[in-house]
């Protein structure tokens, strides 16, 4: 192969691997072939076959000569898919991917690997087909765990009994305020001096 050919070339061994690590990652996000994997659509060999067609995808991109259509790669998944698992994914899902796939290699082309960088640092936990379902859970535990504990605090001082808070701390007086026109409020919580 001649890598000194410009432009529209072949990708390099560096872009190459990128550029696979992407179809996997943008693979393993796909709900509906996760969903033909796990259920065997295509048989014992359902993991194996969507394997293959990412490694197709990855062969078509770096062997073939360019320029490389839309609507082929939408064709060789559609074509791929319907053979391999019997199934026709009528969600537009196999448009989605085509679309990030070619936009993928693009930036590959030109050694950008931001789309592909960004995948991998969202990795889903669990598989795809639970995903939709989890999604939503998953980002409440990252992104509000501060806030999940405050609320856990809130639930228990709103569940203990008045006197046993009158036990834990003396009932303050009127907060008065400091030399500076502060005033200091005492903690809601056990936290803290009393």
């Amino acid at each position: 192969m001649a890598a000194s050919n410009s432009g529209g070339g072949p990708l390099s061994a560096e872009a190459g691997a990128a550029l696979g690590e992407g179809i996997g990652l943008v693979f393993g996000r796909w709900t509906a072939l996760q969903m033909a994997v796990e259920n065997q659509w295509g048989g014992r060999d359902s993991r194996a076959k969507a394997d293959q067609l990412g490694a197709s995808i990855l062969s078509w991109f770096c062997h073939s000569k360019g320029p490389h259509y839309y609507e082929d790669l939408v064709d060789m998944v559609y074509n791929t898919i319907s053979e391999s698992f019997n199934a026709d994914f009528e969600d537009g899902s196999v448009e989605e991917v085509a679309e990030q796939l070619l936009i993928m290699h693009e930036e590959c082309l030109q050694s950008n690997y931001s789309s592909i960088e960004k995948l991998r640092n969202t990795h889903v936990q669990g598989n795809a087909v639970s995903q939709s379902r989890q999604i939503a859970v998953d980002d409440n535990d990252d992104s509000d765990s501060s806030d999940d504990d405050d609320d856990a605090s809130m639930m228990d001082d709103e569940a203990t009994p008045p006197e046993e808070m009158a036990v834990d701390k003396p009932k303050p007086s009127k907060p008065v305020p400091d030399a500076d026109g502060w005033t200091v409020v005492p903690p809601r919580r056990g936290r803290g001096k009393n």
